[in-house]
């Protein structure tokens, strides 16, 4: 009988886990997912928490007793407890005792614990990395209340990454920068991350099955940093041929990555599925399967070496075959580890036909070759293909798609929930189970820029609405290791069942980050709250201010209407927020986290004080004003060069960290050049060009890295200057035609070359963004942007004095 009510509360447990409202899900009774049952033992999960402990705080190793505890004991839900240790005599030296159902809960209790009674702070490396410095020395840590502290997962998923993740900020991770980033998933609550590394090899594996040779595959798989759209069927080629080395180093990476995950009792949900992406060569193979050939993504002549490519139809008989041996291939290879796999159909692609019955053959064709290879499968798909392509994925195509698999055996990423949410308009997914996921970021570009106040609250509401088929929350940005600040409320929100006051919490994360409360700091982020972090605009932040994406237009025939870039709050309220941090450097000036702010903030005021400067630039050349054009034009240069130096002096901002980071990953001649180009030409022109015409891509990756802005953005902005000037001669035109030549030859150039990249920062960070504030504050010029001032009031709701420590 005890064994069979264990089983009984298993089964419930697992159904919870999908839909945790069971009234929207009535057939519940088909869904057997075991995850929970695939998971390791506890001992192996405790062992590898303990392993996160000793690397975060090796002097509290002690301190801590980490235990797993059952679903019951947190009353049938995911949660952690933490507690008092009790103390018997001298046999031992706990002190807290943190308590979860598996061990990323248990990191997550211990995260909790550390944020809320130690005021510590975890962040990325790249972002400051974490300030501990605040906990209390062994056998002093502060006691909880007597009766414990229990904190429930409000839904059962926290999702992290998009596919295109892998390519903008993971592709020259080794092994140790890995196994850093899953210890931060853990400790900030991810029990749902993507695994798509070394994929390629297993496709290998199974189209030689198929007799493709490795020159068929060699055009198929895209370059190192091209993989994401290679493997989504928008390209192929572009980047490669990927070498042996190459599949097999990363091959070997996502054992390591998928042991891991594993040990710590996470879901490494979403390893790949077939949507249908096929090489060319198949056709020759199979002349009869039905293979088609899609549109041009994104090239700019069509060029059929990288556009183009070819889909197998799903209800063709080899659709099956292929995407069962796929994941048979997979589970040979990494083990039975997960029943939920990522396919994403027509990611920016149409369907060939817009007919609701095609749609839904499409839907279950795509899931019977999952099933075929796992009968439990899952299918967890992006939703990024009714945001991006909202005219065809109308109510009768979208419904089509998402009701042809079995209810529970399909859940949809909400991708950019945080903008444009699909489940308000579509009915919950009519009924699908869904994740609420916020975008934030594309192509890993560096920007201040939040929606704090959405995100501290949408997804409760997303949650709590009637007939909600809401399970997770998500964070699903393009890059990563930037506004930490977005990053950890996001995470927090799968542990809070209520909305939270973003004033408070934003205190006590100023006080976190910082090591204790500081009354200047604390205002610099009560501002940046209501300012920065606040865009309401619906705008998908895009980063092109003028520095970073110079725009490919005509001079003769720009009309001037608008500022470039994007900019939702007055640049008085950023500098007074810089000028208010920098006012707390006498006691903060040695912590990396404040460090990486000041860097940040600066570069962000000195960034949209450019584009500025820029509209000044030509509405000097129109008016064949001279005198202004080359005063004007000379101190952005100078403004571009200053930011170069400030960047220079903090080791997050250096471009050679990202190449050199390339470069290790081979050890061959060969493969270090392919990477270093696929490096350089990712966060410069990113696509193809012609002698004339850009990529339709160039400057999408967009990264203020030092470097980068000295050696590419500053002498592309200097060029188109000097064009200025030497046409500036009555009835002689911008030479545009030339100055595309010309900038895109520079491109090339730049992605070929080979020099090398300090990854040691070189200067003092404070003390430049001190120089470059008294500077530069006068030039702001933000009072012309009248659309997007805020209230000039917003100062005086700021107290002068935060006299007591944010309470927790």
């Amino acid at each position: 009988m005890a064994n069979f009510r264990a089983r009984a509360f298993t089964i419930l447990w697992l159904l919870f886990l999908i839909f945790p409202n069971s009234d929207s899900h009535p057939n519940l009774d088909s869904l057997h997912l075991s995850l929970h049952a695939l998971r390791p033992s506890p001992a192996t999960q405790i062992s590898a928490a303990e392993g996160v402990l000793s690397r975060i705080l090796p002097n509290h190793t002690s301190s801590f007793d980490l235990r797993i505890i059952s679903q019951e004991e947190c009353d049938g839900k995911a949660c952690f407890i933490i507690s008092n240790a009790e103390v018997k005599g001298d046999t031992t030296s706990h002190e807290i005792q943190v308590s979860g159902s598996s061990g990323v809960e248990i990191l997550s209790g211990l995260h909790w614990y550390l944020k809320y009674w130690c005021g510590g702070h975890i962040s990325w490396r790249k972002t400051g990395g974490m300030q501990l410095g605040s906990v209390p020395k062994p056998g002093e840590l502060p006691r909880v209340d007597p009766s414990g502290v229990k904190v429930h997962r409000v839904v059962p998923w926290s999702y992290y990454q998009n596919v295109v993740t892998v390519s903008y900020s993971s592709v020259w991770w080794d092994w140790k920068r890995w196994k850093e980033e899953i210890d931060w998933m853990a400790l900030q609550g991810i029990n749902l991350p993507l695994a798509f590394t070394g994929q390629e090899a297993i496709w290998q594996k199974v189209f030689k099955r198929f007799n493709l040779t490795d020159a068929d595959l060699g055009e198929f798989f895209g370059g190192p940093a091209f993989l994401a759209w290679a493997r989504m069927g928008n390209l192929h080629g572009w980047g490669g041929p990927l070498t042996q080395e190459w599949l097999d180093s990363q091959l070997d990476l996502q054992r390591e990555i998928l042991s891991y995950m594993h040990q710590l009792g996470m879901t490494p949900g979403m390893l790949p599925a077939f949507s249908g992406n096929v090489p060319s060569s198949l056709k020759r193979i199979f002349p009869s399967a039905n293979i088609s050939q899609l549109g041009n993504w994104n090239t700019v002549s069509g060029d059929e070496r990288w556009c183009c490519t070819y889909l197998l139809d799903p209800n063709d008989e080899l659709f099956v075959e292929i995407g069962k041996m796929f994941i048979e291939q997979q589970i040979e290879e990494f083990g039975d580890i997960t029943h939920i796999y990522n396919c994403d159909t027509f990611n920016e692609n149409e369907p060939p036909t817009s007919d609701p019955s095609y749609i839904a053959s499409l839907g279950t064709a795509v899931y019977k070759a999952m099933q075929a290879g796992d009968h439990q499968a899952v299918w967890l798909m992006q939703g990024w293909l009714f945001s991006s392509d909202s005219s065809f994925w109308q109510p009768p195509q979208m419904q089509a798609l998402l009701h042809a698999v079995p209810l529970g055996k399909l859940i949809i990423l909400d991708l950019f929930a945080d903008v444009k949410p699909i489940w308000k308009n579509s009915n919950n997914f009519y009924g699908v189970p869904f994740i609420w996921c916020m975008l934030h970021n594309f192509g890993g570009n560096i920007e201040m820029y939040g929606i704090l106040d959405t995100i501290a609250s949408e997804p409760v509401e997303a949650r709590i609405t009637p007939n909600s088929s809401m399970v997770g929350m998500g964070m699903c940005m393009e890059g990563i290791e930037q506004n930490p600040v977005v990053y950890e409320l996001m995470a927090e929100m799968a542990f809070q069942s209520e909305k939270i006051a973003v004033e408070e919490w934003i205190k006590m994360y100023s006080s976190r980050r910082y090591g204790g409360p500081n009354v200047r700091a604390i205002r610099a982020w009560q501002r940046l709250h209501k300012t920065i972090y606040n865009c309401q605009d619906k705008i998908a932040n895009h980063n092109t201010d003028i520095i970073v994406k110079f725009p490919d237009l005509n001079a003769s025939e720009i009309v001037i209407t608008s500022v470039p870039g994007h900019q939702w709050y007055s640049n008085e309220d950023a500098i007074v927020a810089l000028d208010d941090l920098l006012q707390a450097s006498k006691s903060l000036e040695n912590l990396p986290t404040y460090r990486y702010d000041v860097a940040d903030l600066t570069r962000q005021v000195l960034a949209k004080i450019s584009n500025h400067l820029y509209n000044k630039i030509l509405s000097a050349y129109q008016n064949a004003d001279d005198k202004t054009l080359k005063k004007e034009s000379s101190v952005l240069l100078e403004l571009v060069a200053d930011l170069d130096n400030l960047l220079a002096s903090n080791e997050c901002f250096l471009l050679g960290t990202w190449l050199e980071s390339a470069k290790a990953l081979a050890v061959s001649d060969e493969l270090r050049a392919k990477n270093e180009w696929n490096a350089r030409t990712q966060i410069t022109m990113w696509f193809d060009n012609t002698e004339k015409l850009p990529s339709q891509l160039h400057d999408y990756a967009n990264k203020y890295w030092s470097g980068l802005i000295r050696d590419y953005y500053l002498p592309r902005m200097a060029l188109y200057f000097d064009l200025l000037e030497d046409s500036l001669t009555p009835n002689v035109s911008f030479p545009f035609v030339e100055w595309r030549k010309r900038w895109i030859s520079l491109t090339n150039t730049w992605q070929t070359s080979t020099n090398q990249y300090s990854t040691t920062a070189i200067g003092d960070t404070i003390w430049i963004a001190n120089s470059l504030l008294q500077k530069y504050r006068k030039m702001s010029d933000v009072k012309t942007q009248s659309d997007y001032i805020q209230n000039s009031s917003f100062a005086a709701s700021i107290p002068e004095e935060t006299t007591k420590e944010p309470s927790v």
